[in-house]
């Protein structure tokens, strides 16, 4: 069984200093896919080392993709077996998707398996950012497209910042007009769904809303459950078919967090 982890630290730095390594210790994923790490890989492997304040398992492997603007973004893989291949290439040479799409190919007894670590930009309606997030999209489907082709093992992990569905955000109502449930973004996730990526944790969980991912520092968003479902785990159906026990470590109160964002996991059967 590999165990699949994957989680927006909101700056490894700060999730570090809160306690990320207790968490860690006691998930002990074979893959842990990390999202807005704001650190240079330097730093990112002095953290991660034995005795470091998230103190990965020594002789983990750590492959990251750090973003052109320093302090941004950042995308990581760790992983207890190595990597058979590392990508990052996303869309024209002329789009900037560094710190935000990273690929990595693993052996497993089930054939290679290809996992995607993605931070999607947060986006705001009728600015530049809002544009950029939209060319995200629509480089991510088709590289998406390539990936669902045959029988592969392919998984899409990640702070993707769209609620899919009115299930996916407590207050949809007040966010039909507001960057992360615009039709327009939601319509991308239509079309993962059209070209046969399964979403764990909705099949998981067909008609209740959430369990939410994330939820904002002001007021009691925590402590009332007002979160988004943001992250997630996209299979190619011949991945879906062998994943089982979806879950989402949500802290146990407000002052235990160490991001914003809560780890979502998967064991799948390989």
């Amino acid at each position: 069984m590999l165990k699949i982890a994957t989680v927006n630290v909101n700056g490894i730095r700060a999730a570090a200093r809160k306690g990320m390594d207790a968490w860690v210790k006691e998930a002990n994923p074979d893959i842990l896919c990390l999202q807005e790490v704001r650190a240079p890989q330097g730093e990112l492997l002095t953290l991660a080392a034995q005795d470091g304040p998230i103190a990965i398992t020594p002789g983990w492997n750590i492959y990251d993709h750090e973003a052109s603007a320093k302090g941004r973004a950042g995308v990581a893989i760790l992983s207890k077996n190595p990597a058979l291949a590392i990508r990052t290439t996303l869309g024209p040479d002329e789009f900037d998707s560094a710190g935000r799409w990273l690929e990595a190919d693993f052996q497993t007894e089930a054939g290679i398996l290809t996992v995607v670590s993605v931070y999607v930009h947060s986006g705001e309606v009728d600015t530049p950012k809002q544009v950029e997030k939209y060319r995200f999209l629509e480089a991510m489907r088709e590289r998406m497209a390539e990936l669902v082709k045959k029988d592969r093992l392919a998984l899409i992990v990640g702070d993707l910042n769209v609620g899919h569905t009115e299930l996916d955000i407590k207050n949809w109502k007040g966010n039909l007009k507001n960057a992360g449930f615009l039709p327009e973004e939601r319509a991308y996730f239509d079309d993962f769904a059209k070209q046969g990526w399964v979403d764990m944790g909705r099949a998981a969980h067909p008609d209740t809303p959430g369990p939410y991912t994330w939820w904002s520092y002001r007021g009691q968003a925590f402590d009332t459950d007002a979160g988004w479902r943001i992250d997630y785990q996209l299979a190619t159906p011949a991945l879906a078919k062998l994943g089982q026990n979806y879950r989402v470590d949500k802290a146990e109160s407000y002052d235990t967090r160490w991001s914003d964002h809560t780890p979502v996991l998967v064991d799948y059967n390989l």
